[in-house]
């Protein structure tokens, strides 16, 4: 079933509900948001775009984000969203991979593609063309599509420096709406929910079940995330459900701390996206209340492994409580957990090892990847590379990320992509790149270099090449890196001097 059945039910049935908002001012009504919806996508298909095309959105969290995914989908198209801070190359990058045949952009976004020669048809959403496309008459039922359809290409960062797209199908999706219902937090048409982190990724996907059932969507006037100007709109619109990585729940924590304010309006925070440490989140709670659930997942299987109700993450009478709050929570109900051994042997209740997950919500593979995609799914397991235990009440602990990636404010940044942007510098010879923990945005990209480039060299020649995000925050200079009797690289001394 095409997902964009979801809205078309929603408009019929609640036409008049409101349904986008740009801070606290409205935008649309369902009725709305779906003829708008219909109107791309009958534009759409008039430019060409066939079901199973692909088309991009290259967007920052603004109202018509949400008419343009829905309008890819029910011209039987899959969207492929990219994170707005991508650089214009690493955007370009990813739209060819895709073959994307057009993508939409925000006007401040637009030129980095040109820049990057993007060889897809560009549309800003403000222009000739987008106002074209919302002025076609609308095609108001959606083209058909399967289960196993695909519905949204994710990119996500590899070891190898390259962007894997994951495959993500409309069964999948659906999979992982309805266990938000039964997992994490139920939804009516009465809630809100606010984007305050980005829409190409978990924000964006928390969108489905919220259309399903009638509720409002807010983009911050601002376009980012302001911890007073979320916690004004909270209190405005009241019943308000938001997805954010672990650092802007410290730093909503520690403005609402110095401001006095309660979080009124704030009823549920799903937080995910990096560690989370007890100490945050305890405080987190003692600030706003019992609001918060986590989540675990990856772009393999989207927001979809465990989750830790918001029973478990305010109690403090449990015996074990501490212990629990670290953890990820339980197995969410589409999905079975294991952990594995390096053959993906399950091992016994409390053992250590590989995070294994398969079920409805688990990707069939990698686009155009068969090589990634064997080594990622075994037997229908995925190998989330990710090492952990389950305890004997089912409840998940993360160790270690085995594929060294950094979450530096929810974001992921993958070490190899930023060294081989390094040693393109005529003056670098060796470079590794390691995290180093950071009390605000949760790790901070810190680079070892073997070379005399000066700092501000390398930070012009990543600023030109990676997002801003990615670009090491300190350069260390040494004679050589540490390594192994193999040439491997010793990225646990590289650390034990970041701790000297």
């Amino acid at each position: 079933m095409n997902l964009d059945h979801w809205l078309i039910r929603t408009a019929a049935a609640m036409p008049d509900r409101p349904a986008v908002f740009e801070g606290r001012n409205r935008i649309c009504d369902y009725a709305g948001l779906n003829v708008r919806a219909g109107a791309l996508a009958a534009w759409l298909t008039g430019q060409g775009v066939a079901p199973g095309d692909r088309v991009a959105i290259f967007m920052k969290n603004v109202p018509d984000y949400l008419a343009v995914l829905y309008g890819i989908w029910r011209c039987g198209a899959a969207a492929v969203p990219i994170n707005a801070k991508l650089h214009g190359r690493e955007a370009a990058f990813i739209i060819e991979d895709a073959g994307a045949k057009l993508v939409f952009t925000s006007p401040e976004l637009s030129q980095g593609l040109k820049d990057a020669d993007c060889t897809a048809q560009i549309v800003t959403t403000v222009g000739e063309d987008f106002e074209a496309a919302i002025a076609t008459s609308a095609m108001m039922h959606p083209v058909d599509r399967a289960a196993d359809d695909l519905a949204w290409l994710f990119y996500t960062s590899g070891t190898t420096g390259k962007p894997k797209g994951v495959i993500i199908t409309h069964g999948m999706l659906m999979s992982m709406a309805l266990c938000y219902e039964a997992d994490v937090d139920p939804v009516s048409a009465d809630d809100t929910t606010l984007y305050a982190a980005p829409m190409s990724h978990g924000a964006g996907l928390y969108a489905l079940m919220h259309v399903a059932k009638g509720a409002a969507h807010v983009c911050p006037a601002s376009g980012g995330f302001d911890p007073a100007e979320i916690l004004d709109l909270a209190g405005h619109f009241g019943s308000v459900q938001m997805f954010a990585a672990p650092t802007m729940v410290k730093r909503m924590t520690d403005y609402a701390n110095a401001a006095g304010h309660r979080g009124q309006g704030l009823r549920t925070v799903v937080y995910a996206g990096g560690p989370m440490y007890n100490a945050d989140i305890i405080d987190a709670v003692d600030q706003f209340g019992p609001v918060f659930v986590q989540i675990y997942g990856q772009g393999e299987c989207p927001m979809g492994i465990t989750a830790l109700p918001r029973a478990d993450v305010a109690d403090r009478s449990a015996k074990d409580w501490q212990k629990r709050l670290a953890s990820v929570g339980r197995a969410q109900s589409a999905v079975e957990v294991r952990i594995g051994d390096a053959n993906g042997q399950p091992l016994p209740t409390g053992s250590q090892g590989e995070i294994m997950v398969r079920g409805a919500t688990v990707m069939p593979g990698y686009w155009q990847n068969p090589a990634g995609s064997a080594k990622a799914l075994k037997d229908g397991w995925l190998m989330t590379g990710d090492m952990g235990f389950l305890d004997a009440q089912g409840y998940l602990t993360l160790q270690d990320r085995s594929k060294d990636v950094i979450i530096t404010g929810g974001s992921n940044v993958y070490p190899r992509e930023v060294e081989e942007v390094l040693l393109t510098h005529p003056q670098i010879s060796e470079a590794a790149v390691v995290g180093q923990p950071h009390p605000e945005w949760g790790e901070e990209v810190i680079a070892f270099v073997v070379g005399d480039a000066e700092a501000a060299a390398l930070d012009g020649l990543c600023l030109s090449e990676i997002a801003r995000f990615k670009r090491p925050k300190r350069y260390h200079h040494l004679p050589e890196l540490p390594k192994n009797n193999y040439g491997k690289v010793l990225k646990t001394e590289l650390r034990k001097l970041l701790e000297g």
